[in-house]
């Protein structure tokens, strides 16, 4: 998922490609999750996404008919989500923590959005953000990044992935224990033959997530810390905070 923020440029034209046809995984591992927890407001609530990126999730937010807020600060990123999932209620550029959240029945994210921000404190304001954002009784169930992301990843080497119109190369460092960094080169082909370069460097930020359930308190949410979503477990490091507001 492209991120909901962050120090980017993220996620520009040719990664957002890239991100859309090699890695819908993650999206399509926590829909069936995901969806179960929003059966109490399928019928006539507002379901807002940060970080929707190029409709990976949205598409099976959209065919379970929630009506649906997709949202992300990458152009490109919504641009395909336009055209890949039908139905969405809107395709909104947002950017957190500065952006207003719409007031909501449902707050959903995958793909970490918010560990894209530039800190611990901004990620403390949006998910403030989010709390604010929900009306009684509403639903949040995003995932993000803990500490233990970046140990479980400490040594990870560098990686390509190969299409006959794409390369990505990714190579990774942890230069803090609350910072994980990725840079990306990516190679498209034009229509010519010829082949198009880019490069991009994501930083995100790593979190103690255990005490987010205490922020959220301060704030009238309920919520949990789990590995997963309610079936598919998370990637090591990845963590589910699931809540209601009270």
């Amino acid at each position: 998922m492209a991120p909901a923020a962050g120090n980017g440029p993220y996620y520009r034209r040719d990664l957002a490609r890239i991100h859309h046809e090699g890695f819908a995984f993650h999206a399509d591992a926590c829909a069936q999750d995901i969806v179960a927890l929003l059966e109490p407001v399928r019928r006539d609530g507002i379901v807002v996404e940060l970080g929707c990126g190029s409709g990976l999730l949205t598409r099976h937010l959209c065919e379970a008919a929630f009506r649906v807020i997709a949202t992300d600060a990458s152009p490109a990123m919504l641009d395909i989500a336009r055209q890949h999932a039908f139905g969405a209620l809107e395709y909104r550029r947002l950017t957190l923590p500065s952006d207003p959240i719409p007031a909501a029945d449902a707050i959903v994210s995958v793909g970490h959005a918010l560990s894209y921000l530039d800190d611990a404190a901004s990620v403390d304001r949006a998910l403030v953000a989010i709390a604010a954002a929900l009306r009684p009784g509403g639903l949040m169930a995003i995932d993000l990044c803990d500490v233990e992301w970046g140990r479980a990843r400490e040594n990870e080497s560098i990686k390509c992935w190969r299409t006959d119109e794409w390369v990505l190369i990714t190579e990774f460092s942890l230069p803090s224990p609350d910072r994980y960094v990725r840079e990306m080169t990516t190679f498209v082909r034009h229509p010519d033959g010829s082949w198009r370069r880019d490069d991009e460097r994501h930083d995100n930020v790593l979190l103690d997530t255990s005490v987010i359930p205490a922020l959220l308190a301060d704030h009238g949410v309920e919520a949990s810390v789990s590995t997963s979503f309610g079936g598919a477990e998370l990637p090591v490091g990845l963590v589910a905070i699931v809540g209601r507001k009270i």
